[in-house]
C-alpha cells in the first residue's frame, strides 16, 4: 500500500515537471503576442512584412522588416548548405565506418564544439574568417553573409552530427544484415537502407539546426555587418531578425511603437520556426505513410 502511494506521488511529480515546459511555452507565447500585436493598429501587416524601410525613430516612423527577414534567410540557407553535407558525412562515418576509438575521439571534439560560447565563435569569425574573406574576395571589411554563414555552420554542426549518428545507430541491425546478405556493399547499404530508415531523425536534427541558426544572435551580430539594408549578394552586410531586436532594444523607448515593433519581430521569428517544424512533421508523416 505504501509503495503504491509512493509511486503515485512520484508520478504526480513527474507530471508537474513535464507540465512546466508546456506552461512555459504558453506563457512566453502569450506574452510575446500580447506585446507585439498592438503594432498592427498603427502599421499594416503587409507594410511591416513586405517593405524594407526601417526608420523607427524618424519624425514619420516606418517599420519594414523585409530586409531583416531576407538577411535571416540568406544566412540560414548559407549555413545549411555548408553544415548539412559535412554533418551527415561525419555522422555516417562515426556510426558506420570509424573504429570505436576514433569515434570516441571525434565525439569528444564534437561535444567540445557544442560547448563553446557564442561570443567565442564571433571572435573567431571577426579575427580569422573575416580577414580571409577580405583577402580572397576583396570585401572591404570581410563581414557579411558568407562570414556569418560559415560561423553558423560551425555552430550547428554538433547538432546535426550527433543526431545523425544516434539515428543511424538506432536502425535495427537486421536491415543492415539483410542488405549485406543479399550482396549489397557496405556503402550501398548505408545509402539505400540505413540513411532512408533513419531519415526522420536526420531531418529532425536539421530542423534543430535551423532553429539554432535562425535564433543565434551574438556570433552573427559580430560578423554579419549589422546593416539594415536588403542583402544584394553573398558578401553584402546584413542584419537578421534577432540582430535587429538586440541592436534596437537598448535605445527603444519603453511603451513606444519602436519597442512594440521589436516584440512583433519576435512573433515573426516564432511563427517562422513553428511553420518550419510543422512542415517537416507533415512531410515525415506523409513519407512514413507511403512507406507503410
Amino acid at each position: 500500500m505504501k509503495r503504491r502511494r509512493f509511486e503515485k506521488v512520484i508520478e504526480a511529480m513527474f507530471l508537474v515537471f513535464a507540465s512546466v515546459s508546456v506552461l512555459s511555452l504558453i506563457f512566453i507565447s502569450v506574452f510575446i503576442v500580447a506585446e507585439g500585436l498592438p503594432l498592427f493598429r498603427f502599421v499594416g501587416i503587409f507594410d511591416f512584412l513586405l517593405t524594407s524601410d526601417w526608420k523607427p525613430t524618424a519624425d514619420s516612423p516606418t517599420f519594414g522588416i523585409l530586409a531583416f527577414i531576407a538577411g535571416s534567410v540568406w544566412v540560414t540557407l548559407g549555413a545549411l548548405i555548408l553544415a548539412v553535407p559535412i554533418g551527415l558525412a561525419v555522422g555516417i562515418f562515426m556510426a558506420e565506418m570509424s573504429t570505436p576509438r576514433s569515434a570516441r575521439i571525434i565525439r569528444g571534439g564534437v561535444e567540445l564544439l557544442a560547448g563553446i560560447p557564442s561570443v567565442i565563435y564571433g571572435l573567431f569569425g571577426f579575427f580569422f574568417i573575416a580577414p580571409i574573406m577580405r583577402a580572397l574576395f576583396g570585401s572591404p571589411t570581410g563581414l557579411g553573409v558568407v562570414t556569418a554563414a560559415i560561423i553558423l555552420a560551425i555552430m550547428i554542426l554538433p547538432t546535426i552530427i550527433n543526431i545523425t549518428e544516434t539515428s543511424l545507430r538506432a536502425v535495427p541491425y537486421d536491415l543492415k544484415e539483410g542488405a549485406l546478405a543479399l550482396g549489397a556493399t557496405h556503402w550501398q547499404t548505408i545509402i539505400h537502407i540505413l540513411v532512408p530508415a533513419a531519415r526522420s531523425g536526420i531531418i529532425a536534427g536539421i530542423v534543430l539546426g535551423i532553429g539554432r541558426a535562425v535564433g543565434e544572435t551574438m556570433a552573427v551580430l559580430m560578423v554579419a555587418g549589422n546593416s539594415p539594408v536588403m542583402p544584394r549578394g553573398p558578401l553584402s552586410h546584413v542584419r537578421t531578425l534577432t540582430m535587429n531586436i538586440v541592436t534596437d532594444l537598448k535605445y527603444a523607448e519603453v511603451g513606444s511603437l519602436h519597442e512594440t515593433s521589436l516584440f512583433t519581430t519576435g512573433i515573426v521569428l516564432f511563427v517562422f520556426i513553428l511553420f518550419t517544424s510543422m512542415t517537416v512533421q507533415i512531410y515525415l508523416k506523409k513519407s512514413i505513410g507511403k512507406d507503410i
